[in-house]
């Protein structure tokens, strides 16, 4: 689904077989809603209404709405370094859309009763109930953990060049994204850290100041810068590894 697989690992010590694949049908049907929803490769699309100007955001539905108005929150936040709509094409929430839709898919879980509950959608990794270890690759070779942090009851979202090469763009300059390798960034929501994530593979180390405003407060970045391969973090998660 969206171009990725969609990984669910779930364990429950009450519900059975049958309320588990019955908790997964209803992700299933979510996700589905969600692609036909945001594509920007069904012509039907309202994301790709959206970007021939057929219609307006007022006209969407409610998750489309919910999706336009959270992407302004993340552009003031980022200064501009995450714009879904200074984008060829138009209006384009990808960088957003995947994270929000994993943190829906572990909600859609906890409220069939879920108790232990993982969502990975292609990095976007969600996680409810026991702590689990995470861990985040080397982008020079994909086989070596080069950190790992131990999560509980929160999102992170990694972005980087080495999976599907400079698929970032800078919205600043319409080019291919040149400020970090790697950047992942953990928090409370799934699409926010989405976000903040790509954000942080266009500006780099310049990005750090944005943790400082208070509405970041819950939110750690670790990032591999591109020229030099040094890394930095910043925020309670990655000093509590």
């Amino acid at each position: 689904m969206w171009g990725t697989i969609l990984f669910l690992d779930l364990a429950d010590s009450k519900l059975g077989v049958e309320a588990l694949d019955a908790a997964v049908k209803r992700v299933e049907d979510f996700v589905f809603q969600v692609d036909i929803d945001f594509s920007t490769f069904k012509a039907n699309s309202f994301v790709s209404r959206l970007r021939r100007e057929e219609i307006t955001i007022d006209q969407c539905p409610p998750d489309v709405i919910e999706v336009w108005n959270s992407c302004e929150v993340a552009k003031e936040i980022t200064q501009g370094a995450f714009d879904p709509w200074e984008v060829e094409g138009g209006f384009d929430p990808s960088g957003y859309v995947k994270g929000w839709a994993s943190d829906k898919c572990a909600q859609i879980l906890q409220d069939a009763g879920v108790e232990d509950v993982q969502v990975n959608g292609a990095g976007d990794i969600i996680v409810r109930g026991p702590k689990k270890s995470v861990g985040v690759v080397n982008p020079d070779n994909r086989q070596e953990v080069v950190k790992v942090f131990g999560l509980q009851d929160c999102a992170i979202a990694t972005s980087g060049d080495y999976e599907r090469g400079g698929h970032i763009r800078d919205p600043f300059t319409g080019t291919v994204a040149i400020g970090a390798r790697s950047a992942t960034v953990i928090g409370p929501d799934g699409g926010l850290a989405d976000a903040l994530a790509t954000a942080l593979m266009v500006a780099g180390e310049d990005g750090v100041e944005w943790f400082g405003n208070p509405e970041l407060s819950e939110y750690s970045a670790w990032v591999i810068e591109r020229h030099t391969g040094q890394n930095w973090g910043v925020g309670p998660q990655v000093f509590n590894a």
